[in-house]
């Protein structure tokens, strides 16, 4: 091994880019001819970042005695990766990649089948997406997986095969290059912690060829029991412990999720490898944003929860500057969803530039179950703040469920117990609390201590169902006040918003899974609801709620489009006196935009200077005085005069 290959070199940034040009020298020609006619490009980039990609895969890896080879395998795939990109993706690569700043930003996820039936017919509902101002699709899980073991799509067994229901790899192609010739860009989940215990890699494995175990982990009990205490049980529910037995061999794997889904042992290079050729393999069938599944689970270490590890950073990075040599285009979305403080050290240019936001989601659902702001606005002002080049993703909820996702030691700095207040929102969402409004459905609820997620449709959870099953007008008048006010904020605190399709018009929940023997068990079917053609050309008819809804969301969009700062502009969370009302400052250069939003159902009033004179941007009306009053679940949108 070179004596530059060293870990102590990466602190060294002259060292770096001395290696990187013995490297370039060495392999100019080979890589020359696996690259093609674009190889002026490549070397390009790497004479500018190959340092930066070194001081990432030496920490890695740089100790062990192959890590030379391997980095040589990885230059290859590089070079094979740019000469497969499609030309309209180089072109994207050339271009800024700042989009999800804009305030034209709007995301959306779906399921393939649930909303179009396959490829093809996904590809046909793209004026819809056009109509609604969709520019951002998140196509669920999409590949081969096997049945029943499939987690949803997200144990993997084929990263270059589709679900045959949907169609194949090459219409997916064709799909997603349409829909970037239509100004949206693709979405796709990479489930990279693990794979199927039915991928090609395990199965070598199983069949005892030890280069693949080592794929994956493979322990005896005394190599298990060095990480075994340590570890977080995620599903206990489901099954207990974090390793299983396989059979063949008697050897313990690691299985973090579930017994048929394998975690990747990424201390091995060979797997950085593999798994960098398939991220780039996706790039190039189009997509804009891989979802890096699972990411705080990544790299292991002996003694820890192997949660959150520092080399977890480093790997992600590692796959980031990957992509910045390949496939400049491609952004990283980060799913942690972990405690607050660690997700947002997931954020960043150099490692994920979009991030869900679960904080956001969970506390906007609390503060309409209590009319209380001050849990959110609190969290909020701590932790909101983020890189000004990256953005979140700001959901109401999602395709699984909701956990109440909120620092414990805020909660108890503002006098509430945490585990009692999730009790209480559990039982206000799936309707076991008095007076509640919300129809949702317990997910992997515990029969002793009650504790569970809460699963539903948006318009469901915000009383939509239970109006309409009581035939109470005003009940339903709340219900869309809500649903607008929930759009309000994720399209104007700062981010990305996202919808999940069906929640747009309104569509409430879908129990026949309880009918259904493959998905009884499974109550996130309650919101996983088909959508059809009927139900989409309700959406132009302001005379069906279904409309009403849609037209509802689409007020505010086209408000959010003539107003810059709700793009780039910074956020500020702002405290005020009246505990009901959430208010945050939206400002750039010398603009400045007011939000307030009324979480009660009762009129409230908000101090004001008393010669501020101010127009909402929603409705149009002029307010001036000392005293503002807000009807219920009022929000404004509030431009000084």
């Amino acid at each position: 091994m070179p004596q530059y290959l060293t870990r102590s070199m990466t602190a060294d940034p002259a060292q770096l880019a001395h290696f990187s040009d013995i490297l370039l020298k060495r392999y100019s020609s080979s890589l020359k001819t696996l690259a093609k006619g674009r190889w002026p490009l490549l070397a390009e980039r790497l004479q500018q970042q190959l340092p930066a990609l070194l001081a990432l895969y030496l920490p890695l890896y740089g100790a062990r005695f192959d890590a030379y080879y391997h980095l040589e395998q990885l230059l290859k795939i590089l070079a094979k990766a740019i000469a497969q990109r499609p030309d309209y993706l180089l072109a994207e690569d050339a271009a800024p990649q700042d989009w999800h700043q804009s305030e034209q930003a709007l995301g959306s996820a779906c399921y393939v089948d649930l909303f179009a039936g396959d490829f093809q017919g996904l590809k046909q509902r793209i004026p819809y997406l056009q109509q609604t101002g969709i520019n951002y699709l998140h196509l669920m899980p999409l590949f081969k997986a096997p049945e029943p073991n499939s987690d949803g799509g997200y144990a993997v067994s084929d990263y270059r095969a589709t679900m045959p229901k949907l169609g194949t790899m090459t219409e997916l192609a064709d799909l997603m290059q349409s829909l970037h010739q239509h100004g949206i860009r693709p979405v796709l989940d990479f489930v990279f912690n693990h794979t199927s215990d039915e991928h090609r890699w395990a199965q070598k494995a199983k069949a005892g060829d030890t280069e693949y175990q080592d794929y994956y982990f493979f322990f005896d009990e005394a190599e298990r029991d060095r990480y075994a205490p340590y570890l977080r049980e995620i599903f206990p529910e489901i099954r207990r412990g974090c390793f299983t037995r396989e059979a063949n061999s008697g050897h313990w794997v690691w299985t973090t999720f579930n017994s048929f889904q394998w975690d990747l042992n990424y201390a091995n290079p060979a797997v950085f490898n593999a798994m960098a050729e398939e991220m780039l393999f996706l790039a190039n069938q189009g997509a804009a944003v891989l979802r890096l599944d699972a990411l705080a689970f990544v790299w292991k270490e002996a003694g820890t929860n192997c949660e959150n590890l520092p080399l977890a950073h480093t790997l992600i990075r590692a796959f980031n500057q990957v992509a910045r040599l390949a496939a400049p285009a491609l952004q990283f979305k980060s799913e942690a969803i972990v405690h607050p403080d660690e997700v947002v050290k997931y954020i960043a240019p150099e490692e994920c530039q979009l991030s869900y936001n679960p904080l956001l989601m969970a506390l906007l659902w609390n503060s309409l179950a209590t009319r209380k702001t001050r849990l959110l606005t609190e969290s909020l002002q701590r932790r909101f703040a983020i890189d000004p080049h990256c953005s979140w993703v700001n959901y109401i909820r999602c395709h699984d469920d909701i956990g109440w996702t909120f620092d414990d030691n805020v909660a108890w700095q503002l006098g509430i117990n945490p585990e009692h207040h999730r009790q209480f929102l559990n039982q206000f969402y799936t309707g076991q609390f008095a007076g509640s409004f919300a129809s949702g459905v317990p997910f992997q609820q515990n029969p002793q201590t009650g504790d569970c997620r809460v699963a539903g449709m948006l318009a469901s959870l915000t009383g939509v169902e239970q109006a309409l099953k009581t035939g109470n007008t005003v009940h339903l008048q709340h219900a869309l006040a809500r649903i607008y006010l929930l759009n309000s904020v994720i399209l104007s605190i700062g981010g990305l918003p996202l919808l999940y399709m069906g929640d747009e018009l309104g569509l409430l929940n879908d129990y026949s899974y309880q009918q259904d023997a493959a998905k009884k068990d499974d109550s996130r079917w309650v919101n996983r609801v088909a959508v059809n053609e009927q139900q989409l050309e309700s959406a132009t008819d302001s005379t069906k709620l279904s409309g009403k809804i849609y037209q509802q969301l689409q007020q505010l969009l086209g408000v959010r489009r003539h107003l810059p700062l709700l793009g780039q502009g910074k956020t500020e969370i702002l405290a005020s006196a009246n505990p009901h009302l959430f208010s945050y400052r939206r400002y750039q250069d010398q603009q400045s935009l007011l939000c307030v939003v009324n979480f009660s159902e009762h009129s409230q009033t908000l101090a004001m200077p008393a010669s501020s004179q101010w127009r909402d941007e929603l409705s149009g009306n002029m307010y001036q005085g000392a005293r503002l009053e807000l009807q219920p679940y009022q929000v404004l949108w509030l431009t000084a005069l």
